[in-house]
């Protein structure tokens, strides 16, 4: 049975161009970029050549690139290095988050006020999963080190408005983070660029006024266990790693060399196809909008979550009171379709998701969260399929047929 893969929120294939480009750095060329020696030398000029191109790619330079082990290390360094600096600095310990981030974004922040004596602000949502950025001014005070708010949800994949949000925080003397791992592939990291999208929040998504950038490479066709961390200002960063000192003292350990490499080539491919396909991203989110329709209309009950349009292009999340999420994955799953409730970090476990809970949701119906996610490679014929055996799944599940 050929599997329909609509679980690529969670991660993608790597693509063939990115696995040819690391294949030397695992092979001939496998040296410990700190070592002096000729495969010392050879594997650094190979990272060099990777963070410059990473820098490229998002408008900072090579310096500014620190490499992670991937997503959650990037957000952690992120929340627990910039907050720990800025209290080294004579900066104030408080910290806003959202409550509808990351759960490594949360976890750090819970950290910090566990062991650092810094106090956390977990700031609400609206209905659609939206921080809004008057909310945040009532939130921000003179000792607030840092603001954490993700570019677009995982889970129900709304984006945010996230330069209104940087420059509330900026007024007011506080660093700004935003983990970018959802949007990586799909809109530019370039802060310069402006997002090449249309109204309301959408057009308020550029990352003008982020100081720090998270972002992951399995997301967009690279390898699992790399990530970066992208610094646009000069605000300290307190390592949470440490050791030999690598990355600028930022974070220790032996490079990923050929993991860096993946990196790098999976976000140039990003940034040459929006090049050629400047429509990528409308085209992409009425296909999204005609595939919620056909499930609102094919699922008795069925309720997307999440924003109805200032969302990721290839997302669309539902509830479907009435039905257990997992049950209906598994009937989805035994017919070769691939989804998930939310989170891959929370698969598997039966609790409500706390995004959902965060925009409303009573428990029992955030507990059905169906989410389907897919990339520009994904036929329309796998979606049309997925509706139907979604429809199908649902009515044997509710004893109808």
């Amino acid at each position: 049975m050929s599997l329909i893969d609509l679980d690529q929120a969670a991660t993608g294939a790597v693509r063939r161009e990115v696995l040819e480009s690391m294949w030397p750095y695992l092979t001939g060329d496998y040296g410990n970029p700190s070592s002096t020696h000729a495969l010392g030398r050879s594997a650094a000029e190979g990272l060099a050549r990777a963070r410059a191109l990473i820098a490229r790619s998002t408008g900072v330079r090579p310096p500014q690139v620190v490499l992670t082990g991937g997503g959650t290390e990037a957000d952690n360094l992120a929340v627990i290095g910039l907050t720990l600096g800025a209290i080294a600095s004579g900066r104030g310990r408080h910290v806003i988050v959202s409550a509808v981030e990351h759960e490594a974004v949360l976890a750090a922040a819970d950290y910090l006020e566990r062991w650092h004596d810094v106090e956390v602000t977990r700031l609400p949502v609206d209905d659609s999963g939206r921080t809004d950025a008057a909310l945040l001014r009532t939130a921000l005070r003179d000792d607030t080190a840092l603001v954490s708010v993700h570019h677009a949800n995982n889970e129900v994949g709304t984006v945010q408005p996230v330069r209104p949000l940087g420059e509330e925080a900026h007024a007011r003397g506080a660093l700004f983070h935003v983990d970018a791992v959802q949007t990586a592939g799909w809109m530019s990291l370039d802060p310069a660029e402006s997002p090449e999208l249309s109204t309301g929040a959408l057009a308020q998504a550029g990352l003008s006024s982020a100081d720090a950038v998270s972002i992951s490479a399995h997301k967009l066709g690279g390898p699992k266990g790399v990530g970066a961390l992208i610094l646009h200002s000069r605000a300290r960063l307190e390592p949470i790693i440490h050791g030999g000192g690598q990355e600028g003292d930022r974070r220790s350990g032996t490079e990923n060399v050929a993991g860096a490499v993946g990196l790098a080539v999976a976000l140039q491919l990003a940034g040459e196809e929006r090049e050629a396909h400047p429509d990528r991203w409308s085209a992409e989110a009425t296909r999204r909008d005609a595939f919620i329709a056909a499930v609102v209309e094919a699922v008795p009950g069925a309720q997307l979550t999440g924003h109805a349009v200032e969302r990721l292009p290839a997302h669309a999340s539902f509830v479907v009171p009435g039905l257990g999420g997992e049950p209906l994955l598994q009937a989805l799953d035994d017919r070769g379709i691939l989804a998930s409730s939310g989170s891959a970090c929370a698969a598997g476990r039966d609790d409500p998701s706390p995004v959902l809970l965060a925009m409303g949701y009573d428990p029992d119906t955030a507990r059905t969260a169906i989410r389907f996610t897919w990339g520009a490679s994904t036929i329309q014929e796998s979606l049309d399929a997925a509706v139907h055996t979604l429809a199908e799944s649902a009515a044997t599940l509710r004893g109808e047929r």
